[in-house]
């Protein structure tokens, strides 16, 4: 099977051409340029940069693969896009072009989730979906606007187990990063200033919500700042006070830790808890190296991520979870979820 893939949930315009299990292309422009000097996601802009951008992305997919235009009847197998979670107007352009895509090949237009797609990408090895998930396991699904746990028990069959209520893990640390003055986005940035840490650290809130499997760092954010603010004064972000970089390495060895502890540790205990000895990551700010080697020290549990060339968001991801259910016979609304997925704009 040959399916063409377009992603455009957020702030990276993505077109992929898979073949079989072998990635013939994946063309990712990304936006950070366009966003940083807002230290953030400004969705009108990133809808109008996808507009404008995915033409080229596309030529350069098909071109990479092989592939010819105009496309013609018979070029591809289906065509497939991320129909959520997202931006709304950046997942219209992706859809829309994902509409004509498959019309003028005469292919099936397949619809995927977002969030399944970061799950799948654990699948690559280099340009080959070639390991295969086993199920069942725990998939934690961490990036900038979600944070989840999903007892996955087949490709297509998830019931989500706990979700952010706030604050995604990826959008805490943008914050965090702005707080202190370092640049968007923020996972990278805090990473970097953390490794340069002569000690631990302040020792932040670990927020692990007792009693349930959901998250929550917006609190975790808010120490952040109350810290700085101690130090700096509580208009410190007004003044554009800021840390000594030494100190504010620091704070960010602090964060980082408490963060990848939360998660580690909330996810490890939902595997123990249902029996799973299986867990996959995925998502951006699964590529965060003070995470992997967080799960990395967990005993008796087999952790795998994603190569961090498919933990942002691309087509590739988009592409398998099409080929996944074309290989089942099923399409994006015949897929069995558990109730609380089944939402407008987000239906696996």
């Amino acid at each position: 099977m040959k399916i063409l893939a377009f992603e455009t949930t957020c702030d990276e315009t993505s077109a992929a051409v898979l073949e079989g299990r072998v990635l013939r292309s994946n063309a990712v422009f990304s936006q950070i340029r366009l966003h940083r000097r807002y230290s953030g996601v400004v969705p009108e802009l990133a809808s109008r940069a996808h507009l404008e951008k995915i033409p080229f992305v596309l030529k350069g997919a098909l071109g990479a693969a092989g592939c010819r235009l105009p496309l013609r009847a018979g070029a591809f197998d289906a065509v497939a896009f991320s129909r959520g979670p997202g931006l709304p107007g950046a997942l219209m352009v992706g859809r829309v072009a994902a509409e004509a895509a498959a019309g003028l090949a005469r292919a099936p237009l397949i619809g995927v989730s977002h969030l399944e797609g970061h799950l799948l990408a654990c699948e690559f090895e280099g340009a080959k979906a070639s390991r295969p998930l086993e199920f069942p396991l725990l998939a934690l699904l961490v990036s900038g606007g979600h944070t989840e746990l999903w007892h996955a028990r087949g490709y297509g069959d998830y019931r989500v187990l706990g979700r952010t209520r706030d604050d995604a893990a990826g959008e805490a640390f943008d914050k965090v990063a702005k707080l202190l003055g370092l640049p968007y986005p923020g996972g990278p940035s805090v990473e970097k200033a953390a490794a340069r840490a002569r000690g631990e650290g302040p020792g932040f809130p670990r927020p692990h919500m007792e009693g349930t499997w959901d998250f929550s760092f917006s609190g975790l954010k808010t120490a952040v700042s109350y810290y700085l603010a101690g130090r700096l004064g509580q208009d410190f972000y007004k003044r554009a006070l800021r840390l000594p970089p030494a100190e504010a390495a620091l704070v960010c060895r602090g964060f980082q830790d408490a963060v990848a502890e939360t998660l580690v540790k909330k996810t490890a205990a939902a595997a123990r808890k249902l029996g799973l000895r299986r867990i996959a990551v995925g998502g951006g700010v699964s590529a965060n190296g003070a995470l992997r080697r967080a799960f990395g020290a967990l005993e008796g549990l087999e952790v795998r991520f994603s190569e961090k060339a498919y933990c942002s968001d691309n087509a590739a991801m988009v592409a398998l979870c099409a080929l996944r259910r074309l290989e089942a016979g099923k399409f994006a609304n015949s897929v069995k979820v558990s109730p609380e997925l089944d939402r407008p704009g987000w239906a696996i």
